[in-house]
């Protein structure tokens, strides 16, 4: 049976990580997940082997000493690491992931490393009807013709969607965004490449060890 460590850049992120888990997968927290937010993005440690340093709380920052320390990890567990890609390059950001991870002298047995692309309100921001269910004053017509995934600050415009002033919002507002719009998605054809790319490297994962 799977059990699923996964582990996120923050609070935000966790109500679409819980709903594709539940809804989808209808998986079970605590009996075949749980997720573990951090305090944001964090940068990659010049050298994976060392300790992190105890002010720096960011995931990737952690993510070195978090993955030998779940080297103990039987087989039917799996680490599922994502990441918000921002402005870098999602080809690269994943090449440095697996880098690392083959550098640990310790590390857990199965790993599925996933990008959001540019962030998880990406993944909002593609599903205009989520949010216009959601949200039934939200002014889905500032992201018509809109591509999926584009770069274009994805929070901020999720904020003008939804008629806030960006400036005005914070990790509250984001967190709030995601537990209403959330339940809503379409996660079965799924619109934002990167979270179809999540979705579907979480069924290969179940269905590689079953549930």
């Amino acid at each position: 049976m799977i059990f699923l460590e996964v582990l996120t850049e923050g609070s935000s992120d966790v109500p679409a990580v819980k709903e594709i888990l539940t809804r989808r997968f209808n998986l079970k927290e605590n009996e075949h997940f749980r997720i573990h937010p951090h305090r944001g993005k964090g940068k990659l440690p010049s050298n994976p082997l060392s300790r992190p340093h105890p002010s720096r709380r960011g995931l990737l920052d952690q993510l070195p000493a978090k993955l030998r320390g779940y080297s103990y990890l039987p087989a039917d567990y799996c680490v599922v690491v994502l990441v918000d890609s921002d402005s870098e390059d999602c080809k690269e950001l994943k090449k440095s992931l697996v880098e690392v991870y083959k550098q640990l002298d310790k590390r857990p047995k199965c790993i599925l490393f996933r990008i959001a692309v540019e962030e998880t309100e990406s993944w909002f921001l593609a599903d205009a009807d989520a949010i216009q269910a959601a949200y039934q004053r939200a002014k889905v017509t500032k992201i018509a013709g809109l591509a999926p995934d584009s770069i274009i600050g994805a929070w901020e415009k999720l904020a003008e969607v939804l008629g806030r002033r960006p400036q005005e919002c914070d990790g509250g507002d984001k967190l709030e965004w995601a537990s209403t719009i959330a339940p809503h998605l379409d996660l079965e054809q799924p619109k934002s490449p990167s979270l179809n790319a999540f979705v579907t490297g979480v069924k290969r994962l179940i269905s590689a060890r079953g549930v």
